[in-house]
């Protein structure tokens, strides 16, 4: 029996991106580059760069941005990237055709990318008199 991993679930907030055309070791290098930086420095980077993977990972950060201010009333300025992984997808296999009728194989590789933010001026604790959990920004 696998044990469960304890994480922040009260500051975080995610988006997933499944089955975007692209290899996972081309995204990797831009992901890398931004794990563990804040949202608006993570934002500066992703435009500048000059690799195609960015425009996925702009949109995700900026969907996970939004699902952090919307489902948790987080404000984009205090939050960073605390977890960012991209996992292989499958890979389309075509046909492309070549001389004298012959089919020549083509491999187009997918993957996966998960974006995590976390609120870094927050602290939660449970008030075991109301039974409930409470929120502090300082």
């Amino acid at each position: 029996m696998r044990k469960k991993k304890k994480t922040d679930r009260y500051i975080e907030e995610y988006a997933i991106g499944e089955f975007i055309d692209m290899s996972a070791h081309k995204v990797r290098r831009v992901i890398d580059q931004i794990r563990g930086r804040s949202y608006e420095e993570t934002l500066l980077i992703l435009e500048l760069m000059p690799y195609r993977a960015c425009s996925p990972i702009l949109k995700l950060v900026s969907s996970a941005a939004a699902n952090a201010n919307h489902n948790r009333g987080f404000t984009k300025a205090k939050l960073k990237i605390s977890k960012a992984e991209v996992n292989e997808g499958i890979t389309v296999k075509k046909l492309k055709p070549r001389a004298r009728g012959r089919g020549y194989p083509i491999k187009r590789p997918t993957c996966h990318i998960t974006i995590v933010l976390k609120h870094t001026a927050v602290h939660y604790y449970t008030d075991y008199l109301k039974n409930k959990i409470v929120f502090e920004e300082f």
